[in-house]
């Protein structure tokens, strides 16, 4: 399903009840690996690093592996740690993965390769604010693991906590406005959404209270929410100028009141008089927010085709849109450079024209992906990032 724009107040209370219900039962002590079970990926072979003394790295090999744990395989270059990395650290509220990642690693995309789990603990899913996580060596190995769960976990009892209690990869705050203000509407999704046919009574246009009559809204039952969206400007993808999908604009949102053929809906909130062909989208959330970040599987090589809100230079933590999606072999929590595209200049010695090479920009990491789009969340920005920049596998 493609998650679509609403309102901001629809997207919280969404949000909240979702998350809300779904409780992660565990036992006392038990130390949680960050979203696990949320990526079926091979992980990453480790590399092989000499032992750097600390007070963490104290924790022995014997004491973290059982006979029936991971063989690590170790490659020929080391992870590369943060200069000034801490040997320990204590899990904050409102910390992110990335941050987390981040302060033990110069690459915060490499963190699959050194977090680890002693494999004997139940259900490793999740990290928790005040859990102690050390940087320790294991067979010189660097790795990073949980050494003292929270004050939350209360021994010998199991607790249960809501989800929103976790760590996640990345800030619901900085991806609101992905909910709120823009979406894209692939090409075939379009095609196939309901649309509004007419209005009830003598309304050319329509407004909050008035009811719509809207075709091919299928199996959905009296009472169903709706955002209502306007098809928008077509993008175009910049490398072969093929049709990719449409600006979506947010009009309104609207509660189904009767089904059949058509089926009649109830405006409920409108930003925008609606209007006979603008289409309908059922109103969920449905936004992954656990997971890794890492490197992708395959040679990306992509530009962003549009960003949230409409702006021209694009900043930290503002949701893009890329011209790459699953077919590309891109997956969600994959990390990709911004590049900054070279300009074309005029050679003043010899003359004729000249295009700069292009320069590394930022860091963006994918958090919603179809099949030939995507949505990632720019995660660093060192220079002004701009529409049709390229983006493509970290170096």
């Amino acid at each position: 399903m493609f998650l679509h724009k609403q309102s901001l107040t629809s997207s919280l209370r969404l949000t909240a009840v979702t998350l809300a219900t779904a409780l992660v039962t565990t036992a006392a002590g038990c130390s949680m690996n960050p979203f696990s079970g949320d990526d079926d990926r091979t992980p990453i072979p480790v590399a092989q690093s000499t032992p750097e003394p600390s007070a963490a790295s104290s924790i022995s090999s014997s004491s973290m592996a059982s006979s029936n744990g991971p063989n690590l395989v170790r490659i020929n270059e080391p992870v590369p740690l943060a200069e000034g990395h801490p040997n320990e650290y204590v899990v904050q509220v409102g910390d992110t993965l990335w941050d987390i990642a981040a302060t033990f690693l110069k690459d915060p995309w490499y963190w699959p390769e050194i977090w680890y789990v002693n494999p004997e603990i139940e259900n490793p899913h999740l990290i928790y604010p005040g859990d102690l996580l050390g940087l320790v060596y294991i067979d010189g190995s660097p790795r990073v693991t949980p050494i003292r769960a929270s004050t939350y976990r209360m021994s010998p009892q199991a607790r249960v906590t809501p989800l929103t209690e976790a760590v996640s990869s990345i800030p619901y705050e900085s991806v609101a406005a992905f909910l709120t203000s823009g979406l894209v509407l692939e090409k075939k999704q379009a095609e196939a959404m309901p649309y509004i046919v007419d209005t009830r009574g003598d309304h050319l246009l329509a407004a909050t209270g008035n009811d719509v009559y809207v075709r091919d809204i299928g199996g959905e039952v009296p009472g169903s929410r709706f955002s209502v969206i306007r098809v928008g400007e077509p993008l175009i993808d910049p490398d072969d100028n093929k049709l990719v999908g449409y600006q979506g604009i947010f009009v309104g949102e609207g509660t189904m009141r009767r089904s059949g053929e058509p089926a009649t809906v109830k405006l409920t909130i409108t930003t925008q008089e609606v209007r006979y062909g603008d289409r309908l989208m059922p109103e969920s959330v449905d936004l992954p927010l656990n997971f890794f970040p890492s490197t992708p599987k395959s040679v990306i090589d992509g530009r962003i085709m549009s960003v949230v809100n409409g702006v021209t230079q694009i900043g930290q933590y503002q949701v893009i849109v890329l011209n790459r999606g699953a077919r590309d072999g891109l997956a969600v929590g994959d990390v990709l450079t911004v590049y900054q595209a070279g300009k074309t200049i005029k050679d003043r010695v010899k003359g004729g024209r000249l295009r700069l090479p292009d320069e590394p920009a930022g860091t963006t990491m994918v958090f919603k992906v179809y099949e030939g789009i995507s949505y990632a969340l720019v995660m660093e920005a060192t220079q002004a990032i701009h529409i049709h920049d390229a983006v493509r596998n970290p170096t």
